[in-house]
């Protein structure tokens, strides 16, 4: 059968029909590639390789720009495309060229778009660092284990809002986790809307699991095996930093950040800066006594000029201190009790004594009376104790006073 295929597009005939024999019989050039057009449509070919290999391809030229270019359809074979298939891709093709549409410019676009890999990589890079340590580390790990094994190769432009409720009840047997990484994603797609990298955000509308706040506190007896425990415990230096985190009820981060230039030990300040608070606030906290005891002797030690609990590596604050908590707790007999517990532990002791929820709440330097609002069921006892003073005082008004009987002088 006659080869009535052209190598030149413009000489390329209407009723030059391809077929499966023609194809397989198109000579295969010395080296490279060599192409051979039909005309039907315009610029649909076949381009063959020195290997013989055979694709179906279709070239055209851009309008907005005059660029030439080459789409690849696919390769023709048993497995792959025919003849009728390819034709019919390549009249799509056409129409979208025709209308002003550019098929491989698009597709190099879309190859080159962020993935979301690309995407919790600018995260790190411009988000994290404003953060506080533990919520770099911990978003850090979220990303690694959790967000980038299932969405990490994914355009961000093509996440669903599908793939983060799928990731979301992959984690169902740890409910609380699920929840911070929907909320991660979100932080995530927020950054990829202003880059532009899509318009909204597929994590919005996620259901969460429903979290209650934990409320645990120290009983009296567990602070005393708790104080008698951190005497105990070989490492010195993590039990004082249990012992200043019960005793001033700062978080674990600003005590284990805690710096010398920021403790006034002879006013009894230690000035948090916002730079190390959740708040991102200065926060003044008045030290007591005890506390002020446990800052002295670090002083005294000289550990470090700088921080008051300094880490192995130089010029780095301690930053390991679950390990030392577990075990103390596990020798103080305490269970199901979190570190940041101690902090709420504070706040109960504060407020059995009766003061205030503004009190508290300074003390404890939140920004919003809502967060020191947890707190109020506390007041129970002082109330209880309160009111029943005035009870006392109203049961007792208009009763008849008790009789006085004189007793009868001495030598009367």
């Amino acid at each position: 059968m006659p080869i009535r295929l052209t190598d030149s597009p413009a000489k390329a005939k209407k009723d030059a029909a391809l077929g499966a024999r023609l194809i397989k019989d198109l000579p295969a050039p010395e080296r490279g590639s060599k192409i051979y057009y039909d005309g039907d449509p315009t610029g649909f070919a076949v381009r063959v390789t020195a290997g013989g290999v055979r694709t179906f391809v279709m070239s055209y030229t851009v309008r907005t720009n005059g660029i030439r270019r080459l789409r690849k359809i696919g390769r023709h074979g048993p497995n792959g495309w025919t003849v009728t298939e390819a034709r019919a891709e390549a009249k799509d093709l056409r129409k979208q060229i025709d209308a002003g549409g550019d098929p491989m410019g698009e597709l190099h676009a879309a190859r080159a778009a962020p993935t979301v890999a690309d995407l919790a990589d600018l995260y790190c890079e411009e988000r994290l660092p404003s953060k506080r340590p533990k919520t770099r580390e911990e978003d850090r790990a979220m990303l690694r284990l959790f967000v980038l094994p299932a969405l990490g190769r994914l355009k961000v432009a093509d996440v669903q809002h599908t793939d983060i409720a799928k990731l979301h009840r992959g984690l169902k047997d740890r409910p609380i986790r699920a929840n911070r990484v929907v909320s991660l994603c979100s932080r995530l797609f927020n950054l990829g809307i202003r880059e532009k990298m899509r318009l909204d955000n597929p994590a919005r509308g996620v259901e969460r699991n429903p979290e209650e706040r934990r409320e645990r506190y120290l009983s009296q007896a567990e602070l005393v095996r708790l104080t008698e425990a951190l005497g105990k415990y070989p490492n010195q230096q993590a039990a004082d930093v249990i012992r200043l985190l019960l005793l001033t009820g700062a978080r674990r981060g600003e005590v284990l950040s805690m710096e010398w230039p920021h403790v006034d030990l002879e006013a009894g300040v230690w000035i948090k800066p916002g730079a190390y608070t959740k708040t991102k606030k200065l926060h003044r906290v008045p030290l007591n006594a005890a506390a002020l005891e446990v800052l002295v002797k670090l002083k005294d030690q000289g550990l470090s000029e700088r921080y008051v609990f300094p880490g192995r590596r130089p010029g780095q604050p301690l930053h390991d201190l679950q390990r030392a908590f577990t075990r103390v707790c596990k020798e103080a007999e305490i269970e199901d009790f979190r570190i940041h517990d101690l902090r709420h532990s504070y706040a109960s002791i504060l407020a059995s004594a009766g003061l205030s929820l503004p009190v508290i709440g300074a003390l404890l330097g939140h920004a919003q009376p809502s967060t020191t609002a947890r707190y109020a069921h506390l007041f129970d006892d002082p109330l209880r104790e309160a009111t029943e003073r005035v009870g006392a005082i109203v049961s007792s008004a208009g009763k008849p006073a008790a009789e006085v009987i004189e007793l009868p002088r001495k030598g009367a």
